[in-house]
């Protein structure tokens, strides 16, 4: 008889666990859809993804590289200095 109810309270707790997992994401993924991707404005080493000249977030090689970017709310790039909502163009 204790190992019914053990098993059904785990069973029990690993389905509560997944939907707090599940409205996470959620949250998570509404959260995404209110970022921009804001060029130019990054610190060395802080991009959140691959650049121009590297292949992985975290390998910008200088303050304000143009073509590393941070993810920052919608709305918030083109009032900082240098930022820019494109990804410039290799000449």
């Amino acid at each position: 008889m204790k190992n019914t109810n053990t098993i059904v309270t785990t069973a029990l707790a690993s389905l509560i666990a997944l939907g707090a997992m599940g409205a996470q994401t959620a949250s998570a993924a509404e959260d995404k859809k209110d970022m921009e991707k804001c060029y130019g404005v990054v610190k060395v080493g802080k991009n959140d993804c691959k650049t121009l000249s590297s292949a992985c977030a975290g390998h910008s090689t200088t303050d304000a590289q143009p073509d590393a970017f941070i993810a920052i709310p919608k709305g918030t790039c083109e009032r900082l200095a240098g930022g820019s909502l494109e990804v410039p163009t290799a000449k």
